[in-house]
C-alpha cells in the first residue's frame, strides 16, 4: 500500500485528479481522509487513521467546508499543523482522540468532480447556511450517495453548519431515518430535529475563516486587571436591538467604560488591522456584549471565551424553526453550564456594569479562570463526544 507520504505526494504533483487505493489488510487499522472545499474547489487535505477492531483498511474521505472543520481539528481536536506559514503547499498534524489516530495533511485545492472516492466511509463537513452553499452541498451529497448505491462508500455522516433560522429540509431526504444514507449528523445552531441518537447539535464555534488564532493567555494576563468594562465591535443593523444596545450606552454615560466600534456594513474578511484591534479588544474587557444577529448562537460567544472575557448574551429567540423551550436559545452551551451573564433586554445593561464596578480585582480573576476554564472542558467534551460518536456508528467500539 502506498504510504501517507506518497499519497501527499500524488496530491501535491497531480491536481487533476486524486485517488485512493485499498491496500493490502491491516488489522487493528482503518483510514479517513477529508477534504476540505470551498464552493466548487477543494481546499486541503484531511486523513485519519482509526485504530479500531477491524480486519482491513477502510479508506474513508470527509468532503469539508473549510473554516468549520478547521475549528473542528485545530479548536476541538486540537491538531498540530505544520509549517505555521498558511500559503505552504501542504501542512500536516497528527493526533490521537481515543482510539483514533488523527493524521492531517493540506495541499493545493482540487477541483470538484475529479476527486476519486474509492473509500469505505465519508463524512462531509458541509454548509446548509444559504441557497448557493446548499447547491454545493447537495452535488456533494449526490455524488456520495452514487458511491454508496455502486457499494463504494457503506458509512457516511454528516457535519452541518445548518441555516440561521434552522430551516434544513433539503438535507432530511439524505439521512438514514428518511431511507437516505447519512448517519449520524452533527447540526449547528438549536435545531428541533437534534436528539442525541442519530443527530447531535454542533458548537458554531470561533471565525476560523477570519483567521481567529487558538489563544493562549499567559497567567499574567488572566490576573492583570482589565482597562474596560466591556466591548462592543460589530456591524449595526437597522432596527436591531444593536440599535437599542448603543442608545442605551450613550444614554447612560457608559462609552467611556466600553471599547465600541461600529460599522454600517458587514465585512466578511477582516484585514490584519481589524483584526488585531477585535483581539486586542477582547483581551482589555471584562465583558463582550453579545447581541443578536440572525440567530443568537455568534462567534463573538467563542471568541470571548477564548480570552476570558465573559459573554454578556442577549437571551432570546430570534425569527424561525429554530428549537421553542426553557432551553432555547443557546440550549448547547447551556446544558454544558456557561459561566456567561444572559439578559433579556439591554437596558439591564447599566445594572449589570454598576455590579462590575464593585467588584474586587481577585473576584474579576477567578471568574475569568472559570470561564477559561469552562471553555476548555466544554472543547474536550465535544472531543469526546465526536469521537465516541463515530467510533460506534463506523466501527461499534465498546
Amino acid at each position: 500500500m502506498p504510504s501517507d507520504h506518497t499519497e501527499l505526494m500524488q496530491l501535491r504533483t497531480s491536481q487533476k485528479q486524486i485517488k485512493f487505493r485499498s491496500g493490502a489488510k491491516r488489522p487493528l487499522a482503518s483510514a479517513i481522509c477529508f477534504f476540505f472545499w470551498f464552493q466548487r474547489s477543494l481546499h486541503c487535505l484531511l486523513c485519519l487513521r482509526f485504530f479500531a477492531l477491524v480486519e482491513s483498511i477502510n479508506e474513508i474521505m470527509f468532503l469539508v467546508y473549510l473554516f468549520l472543520g478547521l475549528y473542528l481539528w485545530k479548536h476541538i481536536l486540537e491538531g498540530p499543523l505544520n509549517p505555521q506559514d498558511k500559503s505552504s503547499q501542504w501542512r500536516e498534524g497528527e493526533i490521537q482522540s481515543g482510539k483514533i489516530n488523527f493524521s492531517f495533511y493540506t495541499g493545493p485545492a482540487v477541483v470538484q468532480g475529479h476527486v476519486s472516492l474509492n473509500t469505505d466511509s465519508v463524512v462531509l463537513v458541509l454548509n446548509g447556511r444559504e441557497q448557493q452553499k446548499i447547491s454545493y452541498s447537495i452535488q456533494w451529497l449526490q455524488h456520495v450517495q452514487s458511491l454508496v448505491q455502486m457499494r463504494s462508500v457503506s458509512r457516511v455522516a454528516v457535519v452541518l453548519l445548518g441555516n440561521e433560522q434552522c430551516n434544513n429540509d433539503w438535507i432530511s431526504p439524505y439521512l438514514k431515518r428518511h431511507g437516505g444514507f447519512v448517519d449520524p449528523l452533527f447540526l449547528v445552531y438549536d435545531s428541533p430535529w437534534v436528539n442525541d441518537k442519530d443527530i447531535f447539535q454542533w458548537p458554531l464555534g470561533v471565525a476560523t475563516y477570519r483567521h481567529f488564532p487558538v489563544v493562549t493567555l499567559s497567567g499574567q494576563m488572566v490576573k492583570t486587571a482589565r482597562p474596560y468594562l466591556c466591548n462592543f465591535l460589530g456591524t449595526m443593523y437597522k432596527n436591531s436591538s444593536r440599535e437599542t444596545l448603543m442608545g442605551v450606552l450613550k444614554q447612560n454615560g457608559l462609552e467611556k467604560d466600553c471599547l465600541m466600534h461600529v460599522r454600517e456594513k458587514w465585512l466578511p474578511q477582516e484585514t490584519a488591522d481589524t483584526s488585531r484591534q477585535y483581539q486586542m479588544a477582547l483581551a482589555q474587557t471584562d465583558l463582550t456584549l453579545c447581541p443578536v444577529g440572525v440567530n443568537t448562537e455568534c462567534y463573538r460567544i467563542y471568541e470571548a471565551c477564548a480570552y476570558g472575557s465573559v459573554p454578556v448574551v442577549e437571551d432570546v429567540l430570534t425569527p424561525g424553526a429554530c428549537a421553542v423551550g426553557n432551553r432555547s436559545p443557546l440550549r448547547l452551551l447551556k446544558d454544558a453550564g456557561a459561566p456567561f451573564i444572559f439578559l433579556k433586554d439591554w437596558r439591564e445593561l447599566p445594572a449589570i456594569l454598576e455590579r462590575e464596578r464593585e467588584m474586587s480585582q481577585k473576584e474579576k480573576t477567578e471568574r475569568r479562570m472559570r470561564v477559561l476554564e469552562w471553555y476548555s472542558g466544554f472543547r474536550q467534551q465535544m472531543k469526546d463526544k465526536f469521537t465516541e460518536v463515530l467510533e460506534d456508528a463506523f466501527f461499534k467500539i465498546t
